[in-house]
């Protein structure tokens, strides 16, 4: 299994002149390697691939104009071409959006080391090529396994590197269970997710709780002249705000996310449609804000480390609208209406606690499993209670 742990660095300016310097003839060579693709592709309608752009580095440093690339480490340029190309896999397989080029403006600079890196777990240093002095890791954790990628970048004024490592370690059989011993998520704006046991998470709304602040900082920062030395402080001050906002998200994803694992041997979820939903400009800050993607990557990645069951159902499929006891269907309901009645059975329900309640029912009947999902590959591994009739509607 792979795990990636992350850690801080205080670079001393000999070390973080160097770091600057790989930052940018990564954010070059990405940039360069875009441009060549594009206009090979446009002019000459031909393809070049990443290895023809790889050959094509070293004759680079040879040249005058080019020479300063010889202080940077040749196998982070190369993987930046790399990652080019696997942009460019993404967007012809996954649709996931044309590559854009990098700004030397962008808050978060990276670049990334395959070998030539060693890490001491006694003391939690690293040694990274064309760096002289090693850097200390804070809040060194010891793993075990092969190193495969380091990931240096800087967020803000703050430095960061990852390690990956292959532990050798095959991920646990999945666990086999039961309706019983399964819940359903309902993800929400007013509250962050409803359980189909009732159970409600709050919403923490963590750009609220800053929004003076950020408005503050962002007007301080359409004041400063651009170029200016003033400016590119304010820019520091402004990215720190939303790099707090971030990172208390993140821990409330964490922290929620590995609950819910530790405590189900399934969950049920929808496959939202994200993307689509933050096109409505009335939610789109709100939607951002809750980090519903990423709650979802949280989910997948850790049931596998510990064995447990992810099953998706449709994104189509009418949560909301479907009564839970009776199975009859409210068209009428309208986004507005938190609680609502039954006009079959009069049952009264709590709009989110009855969606999550139906997406429990949907994830154990196999036909309503999104392929986009995983749900149904997972699937094979339950065991459905598929003798028992269900009461739902699916007209």
């Amino acid at each position: 299994m792979f795990k990636s742990y992350k850690f801080n660095i205080k670079p001393d300016k000999e070390q973080t002149e160097m770091l600057e310097k790989h930052f940018g003839a990564c954010r070059f060579m990405y940039n360069w390697a875009l441009d060549k693709k594009i206009k090979l592709y446009t002019e000459e309608n031909k393809k070049i691939s990443c290895f023809d752009l790889i050959r094509q580095i070293t004759p680079m440093k040879k040249t005058e104009e080019f020479s300063w690339l010889k202080d940077v480490y040749i196998g982070s340029l190369q993987k930046s071409v790399v990652n080019l190309e696997s942009a460019f896999t993404r967007f012809f397989k996954e649709k996931k959006g044309f590559p854009k080029f990098k700004s030397k403006n962008d808050s978060r600079q990276s670049y990334q080391c395959v070998i030539g890196c060693r890490v001491n777990q006694e003391l939690g240093l690293i040694k990274l090529p064309k760096i002289k002095k090693q850097f200390k890791l804070r809040g060194f954790r010891n793993f075990e396994g092969k190193i495969k990628t380091i990931t240096i970048a800087r967020e803000a004024n703050k430095y960061f590197i990852s390690i990956l490592v292959d532990d050798g370690k095959e991920p646990p059989e999945k666990i086999k269970i039961s309706k019983d011993k399964a819940i359903a998520i309902d993800l929400g704006i007013k509250d962050f997710a409803t359980l189909s046991n009732g159970e409600k998470i709050a919403n923490p709304k963590f750009i609220k709780k800053h929004e003076k602040n950020l408005a503050k900082q962002q007007r301080r920062l359409a004041r400063k002249k651009k170029g200016s030395n003033r400016r590119v402080k304010q820019r520091i001050k402004l990215a720190k705000v939303y790099g707090k906002i971030a990172n208390a998200r993140t821990d409330f994803l964490h922290k929620t996310s590995t609950n819910l694992i530790n405590r189900f041997d399934a969950i049920c979820i929808e496959d939202l449609n994200v993307s689509g939903m933050v096109k409505n400009h009335n939610l789109a800050k709100a939607i951002s804000n809750c980090g519903w993607s990423k709650f979802r990557e949280m989910l997948n990645y850790k049931a596998e480390w510990y064995g447990k069951n992810i099953l998706t159902i449709g994104r189509f499929e009418p949560s909301s609208k479907v009564c839970s006891c009776c199975g009859s269907i409210n068209n009428d309901l309208q986004l507005k209406d938190r609680e609502w009645q039954c006009s079959k059975c009069q049952a009264v329900h709590d709009r989110d606690i009855n969606a999550a309640k139906n997406i429990l029912n949907f994830a154990f009947q196999k036909q309503n499993l999104s392929p986009s999902g995983r749900g149904v590959e997972d699937a094979e591994l339950f065991n459905y209670e598929s003798d028992e009739p269900s009461n739902l509607t699916t007209k």
